[in-house]
């Protein structure tokens, strides 16, 4: 009995100095991210412009890609200016700056005109949001996704954020992607959004009147969907469903990998590869396969970048590019496989996004957008430092540490 005790002692004591020594690695990275910013004290520059390219797909769907924020949300703001029937918005975040003050008086305009607009926001990713700017007039129907979204907050159904980015207007356009509102999306974040006119359509319009019709919250009719889709679409959208326990963007991603012969290109703002990710990777590596991925050399979360790094070994050893994105926050979710196939969405190749979050990302099977986003990452990778295994093993003995005490929060990012 003294012996168990003891060990039940010596194993409380031995996790309680993890969690310290996590604790303080946590704050002396992010104390130090914070000093740095402060140091730096000057405003990102911004990134050159860049016009969207169009891909017109074989379903008769037009996929338009958008590689800067600027022209991407003229484009939107035109689209919701010339709205005459429905407007349907979901963000995960719209900053109270001038560019969402922008989309806020769209939205009421088109509203006092008498079209239906229906906007959906993440209350917990706009805390810091005046309370103020999010308060809409009647006219316009707001569907708040809360902090806690059941007294059963501690269930898998009931955990993760919405993360997705939608805008559908008149169930005619359509557009979804990384970027969320606001000023700094709209020059300085290197981010890719989609517009989609045509068939497709229907995926992204049906997502946002799922959502909506199915939210114990609201208090408006349910929304009228649009016509059902052919079977044979060449672009899908994959929805991660937490209420319904569906995380089918990780299958997809899997399946994917799986297939690929000739390349893999993947854009990631967050990298934190489950084990099964992992491994795909790892032996398409050893199929021969070329796997490069573009991250953020210093993203907006310092905590999931050494996450992301305790993984840098392995890939390397095996072969596998990493591309650094400097000066610029890169926040893509895209990826090119074989120069076919291609996914461009919200989700993040992490646990919170693959089984998490609420996300959608949209899979096309095309040669035509599948080159011009092989072009897009090219371009990227030229804006990038390429980290060598070298280079990696020489990193100091403080980063190897820093490394494995952050190494067990993985699975929980």
């Amino acid at each position: 009995m003294s012996l168990s005790r003891n060990t039940r002692r010596l194993v409380g004591q031995g996790l309680l100095s993890v969690f310290v020594a996590q604790l303080t690695a946590v704050a002396t990275l992010m104390g130090a991210d914070r000093l740095r910013r402060l140091l730096r004290g000057r405003k990102v520059p911004d990134l050159p412009p860049a016009e969207p390219v169009s891909h017109p797909i074989s379903d008769g769907s037009v996929a338009t890609t958008y590689t800067y924020g600027e022209v991407l949300f003229d484009d939107m703001l035109a689209a919701i200016e010339g709205a005459k029937h429905r407007i349907l918005l979901e963000t995960y975040i719209i900053k109270g700056d001038a560019v969402g003050q922008r989309f806020k008086q769209a939205l009421i305009d088109a509203a006092y005109r008498g079209v239906d607009v229906y906007v959906i926001y993440d209350q917990f990713a706009n805390l810091v949001v005046k309370r103020s700017f999010l308060t809409f007039p009647s006219a316009v129907n707001v569907l708040v996704y809360p902090v806690i979204s059941s007294w059963k907050f501690l269930s898998p159904r009931h955990l993760g954020r919405d993360h997705r980015k939608i805008l559908v207007v008149d169930d005619h356009v359509a557009y979804v992607g990384g970027y969320n509102i606001g000023s700094a999306y709209a020059t300085e974040w290197r981010d890719t959004h989609l517009r989609i006119e045509g068939p497709a359509v229907w995926d992204l319009d049906n997502a946002f009147v799922d959502f909506w019709n199915t939210h114990p919250r609201r208090d408006t009719p349910m929304l009228d969907q649009m016509p059902s889709a052919g079977w044979r679409p060449a672009i899908r959208a994959h929805r991660n469903v937490p209420r319904q326990l569906m995380y089918p963007i990780r299958g997809m991603y899997l399946e994917a990998i799986d297939r690929a012969h000739e390349s893999i290109d993947i854009t990631a703002a967050y990298f934190i590869p489950d084990r099964d990710i992992l491994s795909a990777l790892l032996d398409a590596r050893r199929r021969g396969v070329r796997v490069r991925i573009i991250v953020p050399k210093i993203s907006n979360h310092v905590v999931t970048d050494w996450l992301s790094r305790g993984f840098y070994g392995r890939l390397l050893r095996a072969g596998v590019e990493i591309h650094r994105y400097g000066d610029h926050m890169v926040h893509a979710k895209t990826a090119t496989i074989d120069g076919e196939w291609t996914t461009i969405g919200t989700a993040n190749i992490d646990r919170l996004s693959l089984l998490g979050n609420y996300e959608i990302n949209l899979e096309i099977l095309d040669p035509g957008l599948a080159r011009g986003m092989q072009e897009v990452f090219a371009d990227d990778c030229a804006r990038c430092e390429q980290l060598t295994l070298e280079e990696w093993m020489a990193r100091p003995a403080l980063a190897r540490i820093y490394e494995a005490i952050l190494r067990p929060l993985g699975p929980l990012l």
